[in-house]
């Protein structure tokens, strides 16, 4: 058997956030933020809203995908850099609230690529036989670290939970292999401080680079080639960000996954918010090999190349 995800589910805030809204707030205009961004509008939860709600209702959904009860759970992880609080953990939470009495729990903060380090994380723990069944929360609460007066960051983000319950699959599908890495270096380039603190052109410039290089490593550690890729799945951050990454794999734009138009940049939960959406539209399909791929603070960087199916 191989590891691989066994359920999915994802939540969106009811309040939608137009570009014209924000027009309103900040000197910015909507053909501005398109431009550069591909945003047109993001969803933002409102203040009795947490992020430890967000990821129950994801994580529910998750688990009722996967056919399972959450008392099934033998870890749940959840990847987010907006925590209700700095401690307890959101995993610990969510373990409470999903009365999953026998799972350990944790948070992993690694920005925008936490879902990526959580599900190569639980791989880990399922691969050696430690646990079957592994909770993977993506979720941020970023509005509430948002400088909605900085136009420069205050059009970028959106809140959302995007979760996959992952266990053992047969061989030949699920994980097929993974590339984690990190930078601190770059710290300095993107962090928060009371909001959200980027320059801009340096974290457009390592992403552009890392995430072609990522999504290339998996495919040749997996024994594939570029031709092998189905789809891609690209951290929804800024769509020329994207671009870089699909033309890297010389995928044509029908198989790359765009929501970024209408969530914004979710960070860790942008790719499980993203693969919900391409399994219901039907883009991603049984037996399709796809690429994962994510950047974010730290800086930090992660990939997995997948072949789909439970």
């Amino acid at each position: 058997m191989n590891t691989g995800i066994i359920g999915i589910g994802r939540y969106l805030p009811e309040k939608v956030l137009t570009n014209a809204d924000l027009e309103k707030m900040v000197d910015t205009s909507d053909e501005w933020i398109r431009t550069r961004t591909g945003i047109e509008e993001r969803r933002v939860a409102g203040k009795d809203t947490d992020t430890s709600d967000m990821a129950y209702e994801a994580a529910m959904k998750a688990i009722d995908d996967a056919e399972i009860s959450s008392e099934d759970l033998d870890l749940i992880l959840v990847a987010t850099v907006t925590p209700d609080q700095p401690f307890p953990s959101v995993a610990c939470l969510l373990q409470d609230r999903l009365g999953a009495k026998k799972a350990a729990a944790m948070d992993i903060s690694a920005a925008c690529a936490g879902f990526m380090y959580g599900m190569i994380t639980a791989k880990q723990f399922i691969d050696n036989g430690a646990y079957k069944n592994v909770l993977v929360v993506g979720v941020e609460k970023l509005s509430k670290v948002t400088d909605w007066e900085d136009r420069n960051t205050a059009v970028l983000f959106g809140d959302a939970a995007g979760a996959a319950v992952l266990g053992p699959v047969p061989d030949g599908k699920g994980i097929l292999a993974f590339e984690l890495g990190a930078d601190g270096s770059g710290a300095k380039h993107l962090y928060q401080e009371d909001n959200i603190v980027m320059n801009g052109r340096e974290v457009f410039k390592f992403a552009v680079r890392q995430m072609g290089e990522s999504s290339v490593n998996v495919i040749e550690k997996a024994g594939l080639k570029k031709e092998d890729v189905d789809f891609l799945i690209p951290h929804q951050a800024n769509i020329r960000i994207m671009e870089a990454a699909r033309q890297r794999l010389d995928l044509p734009i029908e198989k790359m996954s765009k929501t970024v138009n209408k969530y914004g940049n979710t960070s860790a939960a942008s790719i499980p918010v993203s693969l919900v959406e391409d399994l219901q539209d039907g883009r991603v399909k049984e037996d399709d090999v796809v690429v994962m791929v994510g950047f974010g603070g730290g800086l930090t960087w992660g990939a997995i190349v997948m072949r789909w199916g439970k």
